[in-house]
């Protein structure tokens, strides 16, 4: 009974527009036109594309293969290790370097030669002193009192020698006395018997002198001998004496200074240390491959840590011909660390440098760093 209501009409859109049905053929433009078009035929089937063609990439070179690749890297990473280690032999060969070394001198420490109390301390700590400079001195009351005392021995000792030796002259004079009465042979006849009494007591009295020359003589040996040991042991405790003023044996500078009024010098125990202002040299230390080359009297450089960017000419004095591989104290031989290079423990040898006419105001310090090249 609806049959003659009209289609709902196209939106907007779709005005216009022929849009085929599901079926694909064409819709119906309107609502009372229906029946007044014919069918239309439906349209012709359009064939598929056909699919792109996809184009394969040039072909490249073929690519290494992995073990190939690896063996590359090692050989150029040996030959680059051959070349750096000829380079470094060869410029080993040629310049001998090392920064193993530092400055030395003597210490010379100063011991008192006798015992005694400190009055006086004559230097401070780091002080520049000179040959035959007062360091310190001693109490010399107790050392004065013996040389008084032996002093007095002596002039006792030439006292008693003197009397000896007056006492030897009394006795030859009485001797000679003696034997010239016993030598006469001819008197007068009344005075014979008289003569012959005086000889029997002159022949008494020369055997007394005679005793008593050889008792002079032998107390002129005695007092001889006592004079002579007053002499000696007065020139000791003068010698003593002398020593209470502790004087320095070098030029140099004093070094860790803590002696002060009142301590007590003991004979022989070092109190005061002096850096030699004369024995200044270089200790470089260098591995055992080097030293086929040097020579003493050859050249070297030094620089300093003391005084950096300097480098100072220097002679070889001394080559050492032998170390020691054990680290203790007090031996003969020096002792130098080994170094790992390579492995290879490479032991040292000491090799002394000298600076050759250094400036009259350079200041070295004992133990200090330095670094010395030697061109073979």
């Amino acid at each position: 009974m609806n049959a003659n209501v009209p289609p709902p009409s196209p939106p907007d859109s779709d005005r216009g527009l022929s849009r085929p049905d599901v079926d694909g053929s064409l819709p119906r433009s309107t609502a009372g036109s229906e029946a007044l078009l014919p069918a239309a035929e439906p349209p012709a089937a359009v064939p598929p594309e056909p699919a792109a063609t996809v184009k394969a990439p040039p072909a490249g070179p073929p690519k290494p293969s992995q073990g190939a690749g690896r063996l590359h890297r090692l050989v150029t990473v040996g030959g680059t290790i051959l070349v750096l280690f000829v380079l470094y032999e060869i410029f080993t060969y040629f310049v001998a370097y090392t920064d193993d070394a530092y400055v030395r001198s003597d210490l010379v420490a100063v011991a008192p030669e006798v015992t005694g109390r400190i009055i006086a301390v004559h230097v401070v700590d780091n002080q520049v002193v000179k040959k035959g400079d007062k360091l310190l001195s001693i109490d010399p009351v107790p050392f004065q009192l013996v040389v008084n005392q032996w002093k007095a021995q002596i002039d006792k000792a030439t006292a008693l020698l003197k009397v000896a030796q007056e006492e030897l002259a009394s006795a030859q004079a009485a001797l000679a006395s003696s034997t010239d009465l016993a030598a006469k042979q001819f008197a007068p006849r009344s005075e014979l018997d008289r003569a012959n009494d005086e000889l029997r007591r002159s022949e008494a009295e020369m055997t007394i002198s005679q005793t008593a020359i050889a008792k002079a003589q032998t107390d002129i040996g005695a007092h001889q001998a006592s004079l002579a040991l007053a002499k000696a042991e007065m020139a000791t405790a003068q010698w003593n004496l002398d020593r209470t003023d502790v004087l320095s044996p070098t030029s140099g500078a004093i070094t860790n200074l803590t002696v002060r009024p009142g301590d007590t010098a003991t004979i022989n125990i070092p109190m005061i240390g002096i850096v030699d202002a004369d024995a200044w040299r270089i200790m470089a230390n260098y591995k055992q491959y080097y030293i086929r080359s040097f020579s003493v009297g050859g050249t070297a450089w030094v620089w300093l840590d003391s005084e950096p960017w300097h480098l100072h000419r220097a002679r070889i004095t001394g080559i050492a011909r032998g170390i020691s591989r054990d680290p203790g104290v007090d031996k003969l031989l020096p002792f130098v660390a080994p170094t790992t290079d390579w492995i290879r423990l490479q032991r040292r040898i000491p090799v002394t440098l000298v600076l050759v006419d250094p400036p009259p105001d350079f200041k070295l310090y004992m133990g200090a760093d330095a670094r010395a090249v030697i061109f073979p």
